[in-house]
């Protein structure tokens, strides 16, 4: 690569690095992005003119490989512009919906551009005397409208065409990582709401004191290892409750004449008689 070239490209991934690292608002990036790919460009294109191509080969090198490493930065940074620009306010479906209408759009140009896609991918170069000479373009090779209203010194007919493919590449990968940011960000809220998910226990604290007796005494908690004091914490943190004086109520549930467990035995009553129900939808 002529060193002109080299130094100006260096120049100009550094200073999109730069921006990358300290501007965070994504239209924000965009713009100073652009200002500096352009400023670039016409640096690039000025160096150009005052080049002459020793031959064919070296033309075809730097408007098949050289100017899109440019342009398609401008490419780029102008749809991803674009698309935040024009991004809907709403919540995540809305914005997946929309970024995926995104990935359709390049989806079609895919599509429409197939041909040549599958030329460039391959590493082809029978054609590309054709493709990326100056002056050497065919009609009947699919141009778009804007290499008639570009400066054919600086230009061929399908050294853009490349460049989108390469800004395409880049644009897919951007919108994919948005998807992905927004789907981590529906998996956190998820989480939150399941975190943050309240149960008020509404029976009478007697009740509370009385299950979780029970409980303990089964050894339900860490393998039985969870004792009195840990289990009745925990109930009342989950339930924002206060026990209180848990082992006088105990007490005082020992000390009842008739049906000591009162509340597991109605519990044991309702539940054999949900069974029964054979028409209660589970």
């Amino acid at each position: 690569m002529n060193p002109k070239f080299t130094t100006l490209l260096h120049n100009l991934n550094e200073q999109l690095n730069f921006i990358d690292l300290e501007i965070d608002d994504q239209i924000k990036k965009c713009e100073q992005a652009i200002t500096i790919i352009l400023k670039s460009i016409n640096e690039l294109k000025k160096a150009t003119s005052k080049t002459n191509f020793k031959t064919e080969t070296e033309e075809i090198q730097f408007f098949k490989e050289i100017k899109p490493q440019f342009t398609s930065k401008l490419i780029y940074f102008n749809r991803v512009y674009k698309i935040e620009m024009k991004k809907p306010n709403g919540g995540n479906r809305v914005l997946k919906k929309y970024y995926n209408n995104e990935l359709l759009k390049l989806k079609a140009f895919f599509d429409n551009e197939l041909e040549f896609y599958q030329y460039y991918r391959s590493g082809s170069t029978y054609l590309d005397f054709k493709y990326f000479l100056r002056g050497k373009f065919d009609i009947k090779l699919a141009l778009d409208s804007y290499y008639f209203e570009t400066d054919t010194s600086f230009a061929t007919s399908h050294d853009y065409k490349v460049s989108t493919i390469l800004a395409n590449d880049l644009i897919e990968l951007y919108i994919e990582n948005q998807l992905i940011m927004l789907e981590n960000k529906e998996n956190t809220e998820k989480s939150q709401r399941k975190h943050n998910l309240k149960m008020t226990w509404t029976g009478s604290k007697v009740a509370l004191v009385e299950m979780m007796y029970a409980l303990h005494t089964e050894g339900v908690f860490n393998n039985g290892a969870a004792d009195l004091k840990e289990i009745a914490e925990y109930f009342e943190h989950i339930f924002e409750i206060d026990l209180g004086q848990y082992r006088r109520v105990f007490l005082e549930i020992r000390a009842r004449k008739s049906d000591k467990t009162k509340f597991i035995t109605t519990l044991n009553d309702h539940l054999l008689k949900r069974m029964e129900n054979s028409d209660e939808i589970i």
